[in-house]
């Protein structure tokens, strides 16, 4: 797995794959304060993951890509303040109720700390690596949507990813996201999970979308849904002021977890 701040580098050098459409190995060297031969294991690495597409001298986007990082790697980033997102979340799951957990690294902190004292709670979620985590919890009962595999998020999607969630009517449910944008509304990297996202919403009472500081005022490709669509933005003590602010006059709830 990549260090920390390897994996700050790949995050920065596909945000100007995203913006520039192209990527310069002397220039990254340059603005990284790396070695040329750095950039190049950098540009290796997210060749290998199919994120980009290596050229003379640098790189440009791979066709059809979606500037995704596995799991592993976005879990390293905000680290703290995903951690303090998912403590607050799993503070919001009462006994007996049934709620869906989302895919994501976020979500992921937040069934790492779901009180060992809980009864009688169903989780339904798309997360393989969500649903082991859980399975010895005495008082939760796991159930997995079903679908196809998405490796780099151990995620299900379509086909056949959403059906299971047309027969639920689930508590709350617990929804990454990409980018939360006043005009966009909450948005997805990944058009497949968006879907799924969207189908979790329908089925439960209560949406609660947890979104660390890096994911505000940003617009990702895929259209999850309006700001309406959800109860309450969870967001860290690190988000603007101002950003917030903006939300918060759509009508959207939002708290900041410490």
């Amino acid at each position: 797995m990549p260090s920390l701040e390897a994996t700050f580098r790949h995050q920065e050098i596909l945000e100007v794959l995203r913006r520039d459409g192209q990527a310069h190995v002397a220039r990254l060297a340059n603005r990284f304060g790396v070695s040329t031969v750095t950039i190049r294991t950098d540009l290796e690495y997210l060749e290998h993951q199919g994120l980009l597409r290596r050229t003379r001298g640098g790189a440009v986007p791979a066709e059809a890509k979606r500037f995704e990082l596995p799991l592993e790697e976005t879990r390293q980033m905000h680290a703290r303040e995903k951690q303090q997102i998912g403590h607050h979340a799993a503070g919001l799951v009462r006994d007996g109720e049934t709620i869906i957990v989302d895919v994501g690294s976020t979500t992921t902190e937040l069934a790492k700390a779901l009180s060992p004292s809980l009864r009688n709670v169903v989780v339904i979620t798309s997360g393989l690596n969500i649903a082991l985590l859980l399975e010895s919890h005495p008082g939760i009962t796991v159930i997995v949507t079903g679908g196809t595999l998405r490796p780099l998020q151990h995620s299900l999607v379509n086909p056949y990813g959403s059906l299971l969630l047309q027969e639920i009517n689930a508590d709350k449910a617990f929804i990454g996201c990409n980018g939360v944008h006043p005009d966009k509304g909450f948005t997805n990297t990944n058009l497949q999970e968006a879907e799924i996202k969207r189908a979790m919403i329908e089925a439960a009472r209560e949406t609660i979308v947890l979104a660390d500081h890096s994911k505000i005022m940003q617009v990702a490709a895929a259209r999850i849904g309006p700001l309406e669509t959800a109860n309450l933005l969870l967001t860290d003590r690190k988000a603007k002021k101002e950003d917030l602010e903006l939300l918060r006059q759509t009508g959207l709830e939002v708290a900041q977890a410490t």
